[in-house]
């Protein structure tokens, strides 16, 4: 059996490296610039950057738009009129009803409006307020009907408990793209802008 020099080993193993990076593979969670190009590219409404971190809502809107699908849940109704790719139609987000919430899509579970108030907080809540929300699932909102118990109220149709799994960096991401995205109010939310 032909040896192979540990020179070899390693010019190879640069080789491979090599390969993996420019193909975006292999790369660690702190290289998301393709997500932020991506992200900022496919933001389906004008963005609000000003004072803002445009890398932070690019990889915010990656997560939102390319991975989570939010505005298949938040949004009501999701595709604007000719845009439902479902129906062999080319994708148009409607830019009327992105992620303003409302909607019977899951009974007595209204989706909440996210879009930021006047003070520029997504769903009203404070960055704090955001994360205690999607690491626990606590409804800060008291919202009816409470589930399991009044005291103990969780938000059941929303999927926080895969959201809780997300690193910090990436739920202040959503939070900042959310930030930046424009103040929507909802005929059937109460969760309007201020």
């Amino acid at each position: 059996m032909p040896r192979v020099s540990s020179a070899a080993v390693g010019l190879l193993t640069l080789g491979l490296v090599g390969v993996l990076a420019s193909q975006g593979l292999g790369q660690g969670p702190g290289n998301d610039e393709a997500k932020v190009r991506t992200g900022l590219a496919i933001a389906p409404v004008p963005l609000d950057l000003n004072g803002k971190n445009k890398a932070l809502i690019g990889l915010g809107s990656y997560i939102v738009n390319a991975q989570a699908d939010c505005a298949g849940c938040h949004s009501n109704p999701l595709y604007a009129p000719g845009g439902d790719p479902h129906l062999g139609q080319p994708a148009v987000i409607s830019e009327n009803t992105y992620l303003s919430g409302g909607g019977t899509l899951f009974g007595p579970f209204v989706p909440r409006n996210l879009t930021p108030n006047g003070a520029g907080e997504p769903a009203g809540l404070s960055l704090d307020e955001f994360l205690e929300t999607m690491r626990t699932g606590r409804d800060l909102k008291d919202r009816a009907p409470h589930v399991p118990t009044e005291d103990n109220d969780l938000l059941q149709v929303m999927p926080w408990p895969a959201f809780a799994k997300m690193s910090d960096k990436e739920l202040k991401a959503i939070y900042e793209y959310l930030r930046a995205i424009p103040c929507l109010p909802s005929e059937t939310n109460p969760d309007r802008c201020d």
